[in-house]
């Protein structure tokens, strides 16, 4: 018998790094680095929520805790880019 787990929390890590890719581009642009919080809160309660619950489950939120996480290290990251002039600067807010 074939096991596709490993082949499922690919794929999920796959959507949930594409997923996390423009969100961040979209929440600096609008909101600036100063929403950092709300992606890491929600990486705090993913990464917890992983220890309670049963193997792929588990795995899949704490894919998500950490996607979070490093959301949140990303969105400084993106904001230092705009800074830069390497992304683009949203003109109805100030720097």
């Amino acid at each position: 018998m074939l096991n596709f787990q490993g082949v499922l929390i690919g794929l999920a890590a796959f959507f949930i790094i594409g997923l996390f890719h423009p969100l961040v581009i979209g929440l600096e642009y609008r909101y600036g680095k100063k929403v950092w919080w709300l992606l890491f809160i929600p990486g705090i309660f993913f990464v917890i929520l992983s220890v309670f619950l049963t193997r792929f489950y588990s795995i899949i939120s704490g894919c998500l805790g950490f996607a979070f996480f490093w959301s949140t290290w990303e969105i400084f990251m993106q904001h230092e880019r705009v800074m830069k002039g390497q992304a683009k600067r949203n003109p109805g807010r100030d720097y």
